[in-house]
């Protein structure tokens, strides 16, 4: 079922390290897009849970990068670079949205990827997401900019309350 999430996952991956490029050399980028793919896992595992979701996701499709990219000001570099383009169509706004809280609170991770865990028959948070999790020091500065909160805030503002909907159902709202 997973399998039928990996284009807007890495699509969606690419987009947030695009926006939010690492700090340093090779390594580093490397270092940044395990950050970013690992949170747009968990975002996209909750986001559609069942085979049927990914099913209807890929006829409908993910609705594109353009409300992100205007978001976070990226729409005047992309210019008309049409090759450039193409990918973008498979990034999921909401998933985008998701995985910046993710990215950015811990906390919030944990849940997600706990979340993610219920049902299963695993003990405690699979090792895939460590780096989400639990970013060690060589993590944290290559990811600055992605991990960074006031920079993430406008996207991860954008969809935080279906996100904490979904992690908390029937949460009481507080006025």
């Amino acid at each position: 079922m997973h399998a039928d999430l990996s284009p807007v996952i890495a699509a969606t991956a690419q987009w947030l390290t695009r926006a939010f490029p690492a700090s340093g050399g090779a390594l580093a980028c490397v270092l940044c897009e395990v950050q970013a793919r690992q949170a747009v896992t968990v975002a996209a595992r909750l986001r559609y849970p069942t085979a049927m979701d990914a099913a209807l996701l890929g006829m409908a499709g993910p609705g594109g990068s353009g409300r992100l990219d205007w978001v976070t000001g990226a729409d005047a570099a992309l210019g008309d670079d049409r090759d450039a383009q193409a990918w973008r169509t498979w990034v999921d706004e909401v998933v985008a949205s998701w995985a910046a809280c993710l990215l950015t609170d811990p906390v919030l991770a944990d849940r997600a990827v706990t979340a993610l865990a219920e049902g299963s028959r695993t003990s405690g948070p699979p090792a895939e997401f460590r780096r989400l999790l639990a970013p060690d020091g060589s993590d944290r500065d290559a990811a600055a900019l992605l991990r960074h909160p006031d920079l993430l805030a406008p996207v991860a503002g954008l969809h935080q309350d279906q996100l904490l909907d979904r992690l908390n159902p029937g949460r009481a709202l507080i006025a």
